[in-house]
């Protein structure tokens, strides 16, 4: 993969949270930090139109469908 070196601004609680991360050894440098947020935002992007392509030929789910799910997740008693 071909990077391109850039320059950017940002606040500084999140400078501050990517260098927490690679001082964690969550990320290996704030580029990878920065660019493994970035690559998140992409996939949640790709994910909410895939879903929204799904409501728009089945419809939204029912109160129904909806308490199904709850209940094959566990998530109601």
């Amino acid at each position: 993969m071909t990077r391109e070196k850039i320059a950017i601004t940002l606040p500084e609680e999140q400078v501050a949270a990517a260098r927490q991360a690679v001082a964690e050894g969550r990320a290996a440098s704030v580029s990878a930090y920065i660019s493994q947020a970035l690559a998140r935002r992409n996939a949640d992007e790709e994910m909410a139109e895939m879903i929204a392509e799904i409501y728009a030929e089945s419809g939204y789910p029912t109160e129904e469908d909806r308490l199904w799910a709850r209940r094959a997740l566990g998530l109601e008693s």
